[in-house]
């Protein structure tokens, strides 16, 4: 793992209370492993940051669309929280490279699953809320989800990832060749994960999970394009 100091100088704050840091990186599967108490993992944080993160973007939207209605308000604001959303904002701050999970979670994948990035990323700012107060975690959130919010505002951020890597990739190569591989299915029939790679001329720019061959697969094209080298 990182050294967490990265990802504080990332995100602007510091924490007085290391143990809640570490609290809010601490996936479940990881303090189950390990036997450590239910507090010590980040479920109880994310529950906080879930609220505030809600409340936080809401009051945001309110102030910049002024005469928009309550439907309006609504949808950009889930727009903006939805899992999807806030596990990007996790892969641009590299969150998953400090998150205690345990072997299982591991093995498949578990830092880049969405639900597992976008539930960190909730526990992280209940972790500063508790730690530095409302305004700090409010700070933090609109200095993450900025772009996020903008995008929502102007009815762009719901997008198709793969159309969009498509379009980038024949900018520059009209010859590519591009593809999608399962690299491993995991859980039940009625409940499975799939983690896959886009690769492009033989080399994988992206991987992404989903509880969807075509959710996965967004994902990866999403992770592609995150890291920008297209």
């Amino acid at each position: 793992m990182k050294e967490v100091s990265e990802l504080l100088k990332v995100i602007g704050y510091e924490f007085k209370d290391e143990e809640l840091l570490k609290n809010a990186l601490t996936h479940s599967s990881y303090s189950s492993e390990h036997k450590l108490s239910y507090s010590e993992n980040n479920e109880r944080l994310e529950f906080i940051g879930d609220a505030f993160v809600d409340a936080a973007i809401g009051a945001e939207l309110f102030t910049i669309m002024k005469d928009a209605p309550e439907g309006a308000l609504s949808k950009n604001r889930a727009d903006v929280v939805r899992e999807e959303s806030l596990a990007d904002v996790a892969r641009s701050i590299n969150l998953g490279d400090y998150i205690y999970l345990g072997k299982g979670e591991e093995a498949t994948g578990g830092r880049h699953k969405d639900s597992i990035l976008a539930d960190t990323f909730e526990a992280l700012i209940g972790a500063i809320i508790l730690d530095g107060g409302y305004e700090e975690g409010r700070r933090v959130i609109l200095s993450l989800l900025r772009h996020k919010i903008e995008l929502a505002v102007e009815g762009k951020l719901r997008q198709d990832y793969k159309t969009i890597l498509q379009e980038k990739l024949q900018e520059k190569d009209h010859n590519f060749r591009m593809k999608y591989n399962i690299v491993s299915e995991s859980g039940p029939d009625h409940n499975k994960t799939f983690t896959i790679e886009v690769i492009v001329n033989s080399e994988v720019l992206g991987r992404g999970t989903g509880k969807s061959k075509s959710k996965a697969e967004q994902a990866a094209a999403r992770d592609a394009l995150s890291k920008g080298v297209i």
